[in-house]
Parts: C-alpha cells; sequence; structure tokens
C-alpha cells in the first residue's frame, strides 16, 4: 500500500513539473507573440484602429438609451471615466487600461502581462484602473463587449473582479464569436472562481445591472481620443505598444515603475475590493 501511495506521489509530482513547464513554455511564446505584434500595431495602429472607432460610432447607437447608470461596487468617476480600481489605493504609480472583453490585442497583453501586474500591485509599487470599453460590439456587431463587462462589473460588486476578468481572457472566443453574448456563458465560466456564482451575481448578469454604466464608459473611450484597445498608460503616458524607443514587455513594465518609483515608499493600504 505505501510503495503505491508512494508512486502515485512521485508521479503527481512529475505530472506538476510537467504541467509548469508547459504553462511556462505557454507564457514565452505569448511574450514573443506580443513583442512582434507591438512592432505590427506600431507600424499599422493608426489607420485599422481609427477604423475600429469609426465603425463602432456608427454602430453603436444606442447610448442614449441604456437606461439609469448604476456603478459597480468601488468603482471610481474621476473626470466622467468610469474606472474599476485594483490594487492598493495609495500606491505611487497607477497603470490606466482601456480595454474590451472581445478584443483579441487586449487578451494578448493581460495573458502575457497579467503576473507582472499582479506582481507589482501586491508589492504596493503600482495600483491599476480598468476601464471597459465596447469596440467590438459595435465594429462587428452583436453583444458580447457589453455583456461581459456587465458581468465582469457584476464581480465587482462580489469583491471578485480581478480573478473574474483574468478568467475572460483567458477563455475569450475567437473576435468573430459573439460568446460573450450569451449570459449563460459568462455565468459558467464564473463557477471558474471560487464564490462567484451565486443568485445576486446571476441576477446581476441576467438583468443587465451595469449595462448604462458600461455605455458610460464607452462613451469616456470615444470622447477620450484614443486610438484602439488595449490603450495603455502608466502615470498618464502612452506604455502600449512602446513607451519612448523600448517595447512593452514584462521586464520593461517592472523597469519602468521601479524608474517612476525611485524615492517613493509603496503602498501600505488595504487593497481595492476588486
Amino acid at each position: 500500500m505505501s510503495e503505491k501511495n508512494s508512486g502515485d506521489g512521485s508521479r503527481s509530482a512529475r505530472e506538476r513539473l510537467q504541467q509548469q513547464r508547459e504553462r511556462d513554455k505557454a507564457r514565452e511564446k505569448q511574450r514573443r507573440v506580443l513583442i512582434v505584434s507591438a512592432a505590427v500595431v506600431g507600424v499599422l495602429g493608426l489607420a485599422a484602429v481609427v477604423g475600429v472607432i469609426a465603425a463602432s460610432g456608427d454602430k453603436d447607437g444606442g447610448s442614449d438609451k441604456a437606461g439609469p447608470v448604476v456603478a459597480p461596487s468601488g468603482a471610481t468617476d474621476e473626470d466622467a471615466k468610469p474606472a474599476i480600481p485594483t490594487g492598493k489605493g495609495d500606491a505611487p504609480s497607477t497603470l490606466t487600461i482601456w480595454e474590451d472583453f472581445r478584443c483579441p490585442a487586449c487578451a494578448q497583453f493581460e495573458n502575457v502581462m497579467r503576473d507582472s501586474v499582479h506582481e507589482l500591485e501586491a508589492s504596493g509599487a503600482l495600483k491599476a484602473e480598468y476601464h471597459l470599453a465596447t469596440l467590438i460590439d459595435g465594429n462587428m456587431g452583436g453583444s458580447g463587449s457589453l455583456r461581459a463587462a456587465n458581468a465582469a462589473a457584476c464581480a465587482q460588486d462580489a469583491g471578485k473582479f480581478t480573478a473574474y476578468h483574468d478568467t475572460l481572457y483567458i477563455n475569450q472566443p475567437p473576435e468573430t464569436d459573439d460568446a460573450f453574448g450569451d449570459n449563460a456563458k459568462l455565468i459558467e465560466l464564473a463557477a471558474k472562481v471560487p464564490g462567484l456564482d451565486t443568485p445576486a451575481f446571476r441576477s446581476c448578469v441576467n438583468d443587465g445591472t451595469h449595462d448604462g454604466w458600461v455605455k458610460k464608459s464607452q462613451e469616456a473611450f470615444q470622447n477620450g481620443g484614443f486610438r484602439g484597445t488595449p490603450s495603455v498608460l502608466l502615470n498618464g503616458e502612452s506604455i502600449f505598444p512602446t513607451k519612448g524607443n523600448e517595447q512593452i514587455s514584462p521586464e520593461n513594465l517592472k523597469k519602468w515603475v521601479a524608474e517612476a518609483n525611485k524615492g517613493k515608499k509603496a503602498g501600505t493600504a488595504s487593497p481595492s475590493a476588486g
């Protein structure tokens, strides 16, 4: 019996090691892809993304019919730009991210940079502000951007925004597949976040409780002069796909934050509810 258990334990350890190696390989591959894509965006971004914004403006005509604006718990609205904050509120640097849950480039950014952002937040070096946009709905039709953003705001009400936000990007469907337009799919994914799939969350998702708030965020994006998603700023300076002559990468983000924080104390406040 003990020999069998020992064998099972060794096998489990080998399996975990193999899984970790596969995750490391995937992360490195995503990192290389991000760097290559960043160079492409730098060349083609202006023409391509302006087209996305123009199409969004043409097709998204329902903003004035959004109903009441119900902000999620802990959301901010500085300068009429709705946002969900994460990290320690007194962190010396701020990462501002405008993104769309249907946007492939946003998923690429998140899946490569996620660990570094979380690490910087945990250390008190960085806090983040997430602004949710619905460009893909406007450009390609459908409602997945809006529905997913509303569901993420519902997760914020439950204090589980970050985990659900990450889950949505890890499980993002192809851009042309409006799978996130189905509330049942969004609720199914909530089961991957411990404690999130509750009657209150389901009701919030199905009722579109925060639709008006999401549409207000999209209007702020359209009025903000941004070229596309993701739009990423560190202390107000754009860093995607580059900061100066340097490409964005996990290593460079840490370096840029360290440079910005030189001589400043790390944040110590309780993390935001997200």
